[in-house]
């Protein structure tokens, strides 16, 4: 009598276990760690005239680390809720896609908080334990973005979630590594970073509606509709140019960056339709981005 044959599992798409990792990690993503460190570093050589590269490699390292931890949890926490499926508009997510497991994962997200929570404890020799009052709640938060009792990505949130610790608390928090103080002008920089850094999340959960809102995943967008967050990514686009009349006045960065956030406005303009999004935007508000910490360093090289 033969037997019964075992259903096979599902086959996992062919694709190098490296690729896989770096689809995981977001590529498009890092420079929302890595800009708030190079301006708030910037901003310590205007104010100084001088800066501690070691202390910037280890600031920078920290802040690369947490972003791709939350971009882990990110991926296997919305794999195991639903809210990533094959259907899905952009990237294919490693979880949900089956290229790597969810173990995998999260032994991942472990490693990479444990590599952040090392530069932290080197920074906390230079620093003392404000350190510990920045990375302990960052650390957290990239779990807690996706996941734990009240995971702020599902309740709208994220968009604020990025402009305090991905703006204010990463632009400070590198400042304050380098100079040992918190001057105001390292709140408004991390303000302007933080509202283009948002962008990024406003753009990914815009083009997301659909899915997210097929479980429960309350965005912003989910909550206001396209049309309102449409009218706030044009504003978190715009105002960051403005904010440098508080800091330089009509200097040479405001005219550089004023005609990039009108040259992005526009693009997101023919972009944002009111059915989705162009899957191109979310590369190019990560341009803006480094286009915008860019021209800070042309203005500090012409003075």
């Amino acid at each position: 009598m033969t037997q019964p044959a075992r259903p096979s599992r599902p086959s996992r798409p062919a694709c190098p276990i490296w690729r896989a990792w770096l689809l995981a990690s977001r590529p498009k993503t890092l420079p929302a760690a890595v800009v708030p460190v190079w301006a708030g570093c910037l901003l310590v050589f205007e104010l100084t005239g001088r800066y501690d590269l070691g202390l910037a490699i280890l600031t920078l390292l920290g802040a690369i680390f947490i972003q791709i931890a939350t971009n882990f949890f990110n991926d296997v926490i919305d794999a195991e809720k639903g809210a990533d499926t094959a259907q899905r508009i952009g990237p294919p997510r490693a979880t949900s896609s089956g290229l790597l497991s969810r173990r995998a994962m999260y032994l991942g997200a472990g490693f990479t908080v444990f590599l952040a929570m090392i530069c932290g404890l080197l920074l906390f020799h230079a620093r003392g334990w404000l350190i510990f009052a920045i990375g302990i709640p960052s650390l957290y938060l990239s779990y807690g973005y996706t996941g734990g009792p009240f995971p702020l990505a599902y309740r709208g949130w994220g968009e604020v979630f990025v402009i305090l610790f991905f703006g204010l608390i990463a632009v400070s928090g590198s400042v304050f590594v380098q100079m040992g103080t918190w001057p105001w002008q390292g709140a408004v920089l991390g303000f302007q970073i933080g509202l283009l850094s948002a962008v990024l999340i406003a753009v990914n959960n815009y083009r997301d509606l659909e899915d997210d809102r097929a479980v429960d995943k309350r965005t912003l967008v989910v909550r206001w509709g396209r049309e309102r967050v449409r009218k706030l990514i044009f504003a978190m686009t715009l105002l960051p140019a403005f904010l440098i009349l508080g800091l330089q006045g009509l200097s040479a960065w405001f005219f550089s960056a004023l005609p990039l956030a009108v040259i992005f406005l526009f693009l997101e303009w023919r972009l944002l339709r009111p059915d989705g999004v162009s899957s191109k935007l979310l590369g190019l508000s990560a341009l803006h981005l480094i286009l915008f910490v860019l021209a800070q360093n042309l203005c500090l090289a012409l003075t």
